[in-house]
Formats: structure tokens, C-alpha cells, sequence
């Protein structure tokens, strides 16, 4: 079985939207707007790109990120590995062609069977609206979150607010930095 792991920049509150400048939310950019920039900090990025075999993303990421990440140097080792991308609407015709393998998949059923393939971890990024579901299905294996001392207020969610039984995690990593970020890496306890 592989590994889900849901890879997020999130504010104290909890809040995901917007966190590179993405356009309409009015804190759009915030993780580079109001903390101090450590390379030290991000290294778990570069980590992630080593180790992940694909790519799972939501339909509102997959548009904000296919146009920028395939010429991006920062993102160089995820333009080969395999993409799948969560949606009911998004259509062949509007995948880009310079990002390497893209598959849709229609629905979280076809991610339980995508985790039950060969393969290494596939790691989620953005896909706030797919993190919560995921989660709620008992589908995310670990998280690995780079916590911002920063209260957004409203914004989308990592985490939604549904009535649920109790999910245990365990901190497996764990590193605070000069400007106050966090990075906190916790194991789904099942």
C-alpha cells in the first residue's frame, strides 16, 4: 500500500487558502508576506520531491499550479513523476502537455484503489478542499505541515469541521525556527 501524504503551508488557525499569491482571497501571498524567509525552514520541500513517486491534486490546484510548476526550477524533480488529479469536471482538453503524465481521477474511491498499487508515496499539495475529504475518509497516511505564527481568520481549512470520531496522530518530526515557523510531521495513528 502506498503512502498518502497531505503536504501543507497552514497558519496557526488552521488556515490553507492562498498561501503562494494566489489571486481573490485578501491574504492571498501571506507566507512570504509577513515571516521572514529561512532556507532552513523549507528543506522538507526539497525532501518530499526526492521521496514521492506522484502527485495528487485537486482541480482548483492542478489550474493554479500546471501553468507555473513544469518550468519551475524549484519544482524540477515533479515534472516527471506521475500527476493524478481529483475531479468530476476537469477534462483531458485541459490538461498542459509540458508536466508529464496526468491522469484524472473521478472520484476518492479511485484514490483508496490508486493507494493500493505499487509504487512510493504520493504527496498532496494545496487541495484544500481534497485534504478535507481525504481526511475524512481515513485516506491520509501522514502529514507533513509547516506551521506559520499567523492568525488568517477566515480562509479554507486544512481540516474540515465535520462531526467526526476522534483521529489520533503521532509526531514523528518536529523543528521550530528563528521566525517562529513551525514544521511539525505527524503519522496517522490507525
Amino acid at each position: 500500500m502506498r503512502t498518502l501524504i497531505s503536504s501543507a503551508f497552514v497558519s496557526l488557525d488552521g488556515v490553507v487558502e492562498a498561501p503562494g499569491g494566489e489571486p481573490g482571497y485578501r491574504n492571498s501571498g501571506w507566507t512570504f508576506k509577513d515571516v521572514e524567509f529561512l532556507p532552513e525552514a523549507f528543506e522538507i520541500k526539497e525532501r518530499e520531491q526526492r521521496e514521492a513517486s506522484a502527485i495528487l491534486l485537486g482541480r482548483t490546484s492542478y489550474e493554479a499550479f500546471s501553468p507555473v510548476w513544469p518550468d519551475m526550477a524549484d519544482f524540477a524533480d515533479y515534472k516527471l513523476m506521475p500527476k493524478y488529479v481529483v475531479s468530476t469536471t476537469l477534462t483531458e482538453e485541459r490538461l498542459v502537455t509540458n508536466w508529464g503524465e496526468t491522469t484524472i481521477l473521478r472520484s476518492l474511491d479511485e484514490v483508496a484503489a490508486l493507494k493500493e498499487t505499487e509504487g512510493g508515496p504520493i504527496i498532496i499539495h494545496g487541495s484544500a478542499t481534497l485534504n478535507r475529504g481525504l481526511s475524512d475518509a481515513g485516506l491520509i497516511d501522514r502529514y507533513h505541515l509547516l506551521v506559520f505564527p499567523l492568525l488568517l481568520g477566515a480562509g479554507k481549512r486544512l481540516f474540515s469541521g465535520s462531526d467526526r470520531d476522534t483521529q489520533k496522530l503521532k509526531l514523528v518530526e518536529h523543528e521550530a525556527y528563528a521566525n517562529g515557523l513551525q514544521k511539525q510531521v505527524f503519522d496517522v495513528v490507525r
